[in-house]
């Protein structure tokens, strides 16, 4: 009998030896990952509260700008199929999110609402651009519509792409990465233990197709998420509230919308659309049968060409960007000022 526990003890041994193993995936060198993923037109910027952002500035500097913000673990990466596109005729803004890609952990370990508001506002001041569109996607989405609210005077246009925030609906299903993410009794081995398989069944959990989940999409979410602070970061944005989205609130804004929406979202489903497409005044609502929650890395094509579309209609492929130094100046201002009444806002147009 003692023998038999004996065996017993070094296969469990052995087994979790090689759940380690299998799991273990330590930080990866920020050099190394830009030298992978951090090439030209890769560029890093200094915000005024010293914090790095990786970004990316493409197209014409005196076309009408655009501002792309990405979701949740992922990266500017993600807007790729929309870029090559729109960077013929429009100037396209994206950057790593603190907490995300290259841009690595927030300076001051703040994942607030306003922190991540206003570095994406930041960016574009930092870059002379007083006015532009403003799309993102899943929690991308949620910092899009906070600046709206905050900075109304520059946004000329609101894109929500399956969009967090909308104070109604629940998940049906929550991908395997997030449910770990959540997970009280996970969350501190996360920041060492973080199996590439497990990357690709979020994954996989998130599109509605499978099969368009390719070895080189997880390899890029799955080393960009090991950069020193990420995982860290993954796990301390749970720590801070995030305030729905409020009717009242929302209805203040005037400027033109657009909705993107994949049916088969399980993370954010389609009631959360028709929620923000009952607030919004100005709103185009397109919605996709096949795709799920990263429609625009989905179907990159389509979903790009109903945004062009919307932005023809809306007169927004005209826009004034206001790079002049004036603009840059008014910028900084909105920025230091913080945000601005819905009242006043009105007015104000």
């Amino acid at each position: 009998m003692l023998k038999v526990l004996k065996w017993l003890f070094i296969l469990l041994i052995v087994a979790i030896a090689g759940v380690a193993i299998w799991g273990y995936a330590p930080d990866i060198e920020p050099s190394e990952l830009q030298a992978q993923y951090g090439q030209p037109p890769s560029r890093f910027i200094e915000l005024p509260n010293g914090q790095s952002v990786h970004i990316r500035d493409e197209g014409p500097r005196d076309a009408p700008a655009i501002l792309l913000i990405h979701g949740s673990n992922a990266s500017l990466h993600t807007w790729q199929g929309w870029v090559d596109d729109l960077k013929r005729d429009y100037r396209v803004v994206r950057y790593d999110q603190p907490g995300h890609g290259l841009t690595g952990a927030q300076i001051k370990g703040d994942y607030s609402t306003e922190a991540f508001r206003d570095t994406g506002a930041e960016v574009m001041n930092a870059l002379g651009i007083n006015r532009y569109v403003v799309a993102g996607n899943s929690m991308g989405g949620w910092v899009a519509w906070n600046i709206a609210l905050t900075y109304p005077q520059r946004v000329a246009g609101l894109v929500l792409v399956d969009s967090s925030g909308a104070p109604e609906a629940k998940p049906t299903k929550i991908p395997i990465g997030f449910r770990l993410a959540q997970s009280a009794a996970v969350r501190p081995i996360l920041k060492i233990f973080t199996p590439r398989s497990i990357i690709e069944q979020s994954l996989q959990q998130s599109v509605a197709d499978p099969s368009k989940v390719t070895p080189e999409m997880v390899d890029l979410y799955w080393k960009l998420l090991r950069h020193p602070g990420n995982r860290e970061a993954t796990v301390a944005r749970g720590d801070f509230p995030r305030k729905p989205a409020d009717a009242v609130e929302f209805a203040g804004l005037t400027m033109p919308s657009l909705i993107l929406w994949g049916k088969k979202d399980t993370l954010i489903p389609l009631p959360n659309a028709t929620w923000f497409a009952r607030q919004l005044p100005n709103d185009t609502l397109v919605t996709y049968d096949d795709l799920g929650h990263i429609p625009m890395e989905e179907d990159p094509e389509r979903t790009v060409s109903d945004f062009r579309a919307w932005l023809e209609k809306a007169g927004l492929n005209q826009a004034a960007t206001a790079t002049t130094q004036s603009g840059s100046s008014r910028a900084a201002a909105d920025v230091a000022e913080g945000p601005t009444s819905n009242g006043a806002a009105q007015q104000e147009r």
